[in-house]
C-alpha cells in the first residue's frame, strides 16, 4: 500500500519528511489501520430534460481569493435505517466548507439548503462561479433561480467525470476516512457528527497541503491580511 493510499503526502506542516516504510511502522506501533472502501450509492442523475451549463471552471482549481468560485456536490452516508445524504458548498480559494446540509432524500431541497447557508454566511458579490455536476438537483429550475437571483454563473462538470470536481470529491473522501463509521445509527447522529467535524475541525484545524499546511480559516486570514 502506498503513502497516497494512506492519505499521507510525505511531508508535515513542520517540514518533516517521512518515508512510506516509516509511516507503516508508526501506524503499526499505534495500532492504526487503513479504513476500507465503503458501500457506494449513486447520487447523480444527469438523465433529465433540464438545461445544463458548460464547464466554465475547466479544472482551474487554484483560485486567488474567496467568493470567486464555489464547488458543490452530494454524497451518500449509510445509516441503520437507510441512506442519508450530505450536500456541501466548498470555496475553492481556501477549501473552506461555506455551506452544508444533511437530509434523508435527494430532493433539490438538500443542495438548496447548503447553498442558502453559504449565501447567508458569505454574501458574495455578483459574478461568482458555481460549479457542480449535471445532476437534476443542480440543474433544477428552483436551484438555478436562486443562483440567477444572486448574479452567480453556473458551471457543470462533464458527464461521469469526477475529476472535474476533484476538490469536493477529495473532501468527501477525507471526511469518510476520518470521521464516519461504516454505518451511522441514525441520520440525526450522522448530521451532528458532520456538523462538529466541519465547523470545529475541518474548517478551523485541518491542515491542507494545497494551502501550505494551513487550515481553511487560517488560509483565508492570510489572504485577507495580504490585501
Amino acid at each position: 500500500m502506498s503513502t497516497a493510499a494512506l492519505g499521507f503526502s510525505g511531508r508535515c506542516a513542520h517540514g518533516i519528511h517521512l518515508g512510506e516504510k516509516r509511516v507503516r511502522r508508526l501506524m503499526q506501533a499505534a495500532a492504526l489501520v487503513v479504513r476500507r472502501a465503503r458501500r457506494f450509492r449513486v447520487t447523480t442523475d444527469s438523465h433529465h430534460q433540464q438545461p445544463v451549463a458548460p464547464n466554465h471552471l475547466g479544472r482551474r482549481f487554484a483560485v486567488p481569493q474567496p467568493n470567486r468560485v464555489w464547488a458543490a456536490d452530494i454524497t451518500a452516508l449509510a445509516t441503520a435505517h437507510g441512506w442519508c445524504y450530505l450536500a456541501i458548498v466548498l470555496d475553492l480559494a481556501s477549501r473552506r466548507v461555506v455551506g452544508w446540509a444533511v437530509r434523508t432524500t435527494l430532493e433539490t431541497a438538500l443542495p438548496l439548503a447548503a447553498l442558502q447557508m453559504a449565501l447567508g454566511r458569505r454574501r458574495p458579490a455578483a459574478g461568482l462561479l458555481h460549479h457542480s455536476d449535471r445532476g437534476t438537483q443542480y440543474a433544477s429550475t428552483a436551484y438555478q433561480r436562486v443562483l440567477a437571483a444572486h448574479g452567480i454563473t453556473t458551471s457543470m462538470s462533464r458527464v461521469g467525470d469526477c475529476w472535474d470536481n476533484a476538490p469536493v470529491e477529495s473532501f468527501f473522501s477525507g471526511l469518510k476516512a476520518e470521521l464516519s463509521p461504516a454505518r451511522w445509527p441514525t441520520a440525526a447522529e450522522a448530521a451532528r457528527a458532520i456538523a462538529d467535524h466541519i465547523e470545529r475541525f475541518y474548517n478551523c484545524r485541518r491542515l491542507h497541503s494545497a494551502l501550505g499546511y494551513r487550515s481553511p480559516v487560517d488560509f483565508e486570514a492570510s489572504l485577507a491580511s495580504a490585501v
